[in-house]
């Protein structure tokens, strides 16, 4: 199964930092999330895309995890000749993350 069946995702940048949020459809789903979507297997699933560390913030209340990935954008917007600049993207990747059935 992939991680888009249980949530959605946003996405924000700052400088060559990209933050991606990812939501879960239902409070219930929430701690599956926690349990597999790691910073770890996060950094692992984007490999040479990420050049510095990725960082998990847990938002309950929100059924939400961020994640803080540095490095990420190739400089950043003002620095950058890629086609998404502002990492967004990055999200729709994410969500390809295959979690256990």
């Amino acid at each position: 199964m992939k991680l888009r069946a249980l949530a959605h995702a946003r996405t924000g940048d700052k400088g060559n930092t990209s933050n991606i949020s990812v939501i879960a459809y239902g409070a219930a789903d929430y701690p599956r999330l926690v349990a597999e979507v790691t910073a770890e297997r996060v950094k692992a699933h984007f490999g040479p895309l990420i050049h510095g560390p990725v960082v998990r913030y847990e938002l309950p209340q929100l059924a939400a995890l961020n994640f803080v990935l540095e490095g990420a954008l190739a400089g950043g917007v003002t620095r950058s000749l890629a086609l998404d600049a502002h990492g967004k993207c990055l999200g729709s990747l994410l969500l390809d993350l295959e979690l256990d059935d």
